[in-house]
């Protein structure tokens, strides 16, 4: 009966995930279309007129690859520089009703490079550490900003893959996508999702922490703020960093199963929608491209989940679980293969494999991905695939009618390969210069498990991790956001500089001869490469760490 009802709340969510996707895809692509006017436009031009107004922007200034890059990093660094600036003056400014101090300046730049790089990496316990306005400037404000990046840096790359022959946008203006990306996507659904969360029970206040007296005669404080807005767009997102240091195993945030569904929900639908957004942006007769991409992610989505329910016990022993055993292994192979990070139970209590999987979800970063980026990274990995493909067969390595060069493969091996670097570096590092020793780890598996999913997530822009605020310190501070603006932009440089040189590229008719990448076959193809490379690079570094913990587990009855 139990494995039944697992199996229905699985489909359910799966199915309602996919159904809204594909009904949001058609909107998406429209939002991005310069020469649109349709009855959005008559709601949403003239607030974003006044904003670019305001802004000095150009509207019809189409930026080549370059450009874009740039404009998009300076508007990001100087959204932490904001967020750094509140954070560490945040008992001077209004809104603290509690009183807290400013924030340490390691912490406020960590915090605010992981905000800023759509991580959400906490080193902190917000409920405790953070101000109204901090969690409503330094926080709120840059979930939304990150994950407008997100969907516009996605559009820009299909539209170099797409071509002139598609339209004369070239790869756009990037403040336009941002601001449209806010204006039609981000805020309107938040909007609605953070009234149905208000419905569900999550609060959202700014009157105040509240002292009251228990049944017991205990004095308890019931610590409350502008949750359901921040729960909203955390999931919406995918951003993951929660209004409480306990994230979404925290009651307030996360009160029943309803808000438990609709998180998930909320983490795949947009990530689900992007290839089905790229099939709608090639054009008809191209549309299937985005469905064997999609094939392709849910098929190595369904490897993780399977690894993560391989276990007869999917939670380990004294686990608090309000949901079931069967809820956070499926949370956390969601939020890690959308790269969100949140969590609704401690990821320590969880069984080995889970995290295994959870592994492979941040390592791949595109089952389906982050917002956006997601489809970035899988664009990446289809390259690779035709590159090796077109080597096995003897052919030129071609895709949507485009000869693939020396310089793509280059860069998108460069893509790649940027991933374990900053990933396996920093894990060494932390136990050369003894940061691991200063926390309390050790050298055993669990602990080597902590520190390489701490980089992991850090450098997937994922977030969750075990240490929490045990890692507040200034090794993992600094280090961790190194490698989450490294693991946050050098990849979407690399991708926006492939796009820039294939939208004036010559297209011409596919080589029938070849693999169609339009077909179930090239998706069960793309899942194989994705899935050889990965595990090829990473599977020493899971070997010592969570495969040797669930072997040992296995040997002892665990």
């Amino acid at each position: 009966m139990i494995g039944l009802i697992q199996s229905v709340v699985l489909v359910s969510v799966l199915s309602a995930g996919l159904l809204l996707a594909r009904m949001l895809a058609p909107y998406i692509a429209n939002v991005y279309s310069y020469e649109s006017r349709g009855r959005q436009d008559r709601l949403f031009l003239p607030i974003e007129t006044a904003i670019y107004r305001l802004c000095g922007i150009k509207q019809d200034r189409v930026m080549e690859w370059k450009e874009y890059f740039t404009a998009m990093i300076v508007l990001n660094g100087l959204m932490a520089l904001i967020s750094f600036i509140v954070l560490i003056f945040q008992n001077s400014l209004p809104l603290d009703p509690q009183g807290f101090p400013g924030v340490r300046w390691d912490l406020a730049l960590n915090t605010a490079m992981s905000i800023s790089s759509n991580t959400n990496l906490q080193h902190y316990a917000g409920e405790n550490t953070l101000s109204y306005l901090s969690q409503m400037v330094a926080i709120q404000f840059l979930q939304f900003t990150s994950a407008a990046t997100g969907l516009a840096v996605a559009i820009a790359v299909i539209r170099g893959f797409a071509g002139k022959a598609r339209g004369k946008q070239g790869l756009g203006n990037f403040y336009v996508d941002f601001v449209r990306s806010l204006t039609r996507i981000l805020l309107p659904l938040s909007f609605v999702a953070a009234l149905v969360f208000v419905y569900l029970g999550v609060p959202q206040s700014l009157n105040g922490y509240t002292p009251v007296t228990t049944i017991q005669g205990a004095q308890q404080l019931i610590k409350i703020g502008p949750v359901a807005s921040l729960v909203s767009i955390m999931q919406l997102g995918t951003n993951g960093g929660g209004y409480y240091g306990a994230n979404s195993a925290y009651p307030f945030q996360n009160p029943s199963q309803a808000s438990d569904l609709l998180e998930m929900i909320l983490m795949l639908l947009i990530p689900t929608a992007m290839p089905f957004v790229y099939g709608e942006m090639l054009g008809k007769k191209s549309r299937k491209e985005g469905i064997s991409i999609l094939v392709a992610a849910y098929a190595l989505f369904m490897v993780d989940l399977a690894i993560a329910l391989y276990p007869s016990t999917a939670i380990g022993p004294g686990m608090e679980v309000r949901f079931g055993g069967f809820a956070p292994v499926f949370w956390t192979v969601t939020t890690t293969a959308v790269t969100t990070g949140s969590v609704n139970a401690a990821l320590s209590a969880l069984n080995p494999l889970v995290i295994v999987s959870a592994f492979m979800g941040m390592l791949i970063q595109a089952t389906p991905g982050g917002i956006g980026v997601g489809l970035v990274y899988m664009l990446m990995y289809v390259l690779i695939t035709v590159f090796i493909v077109g080597l096995m067969s003897g052919r030129t390595p071609e895709y949507l009618g485009m000869k693939i060069g020396v310089r793509d493969i280059k860069l998108a091996v460069f893509g790649f390969l940027i991933h374990p670097f900053i990933v396996l570096v920093p894990t060494f590092m932390a136990y050369a210069t003894r940061a691991t020793s200063a926390i309390g780890l050790g050298t055993g598996s669990i602990s080597f498990t902590e520190v390489l999913y701490e980089f992991t997530s850090a450098a997937a822009n994922n977030g969750s991790d075990f240490l929490g605020s045990a890692a507040n310190t200034v090794f993992f501070n600094v280090s961790t956001a190194i490698v989450m603006w490294t693991g946050r932009f050098v990849p979407i440089a690399v991708m926006l500089a492939i796009a820039g040189s294939m939208y004036s590229r010559d297209r011409g008719p596919t080589n029938g001869a070849g693999l169609k990448t339009d077909s179930l076959t090239f998706a069960l193809v793309l899942f194989a490469t994705i899935l050889i490379v990965v595990v090829l690079t990473f599977f020493p570094f899971l070997a010592l760490g969570p495969l040797l913990e669930f072997l040992r587990g296995h040997v002892n009855g665990f």
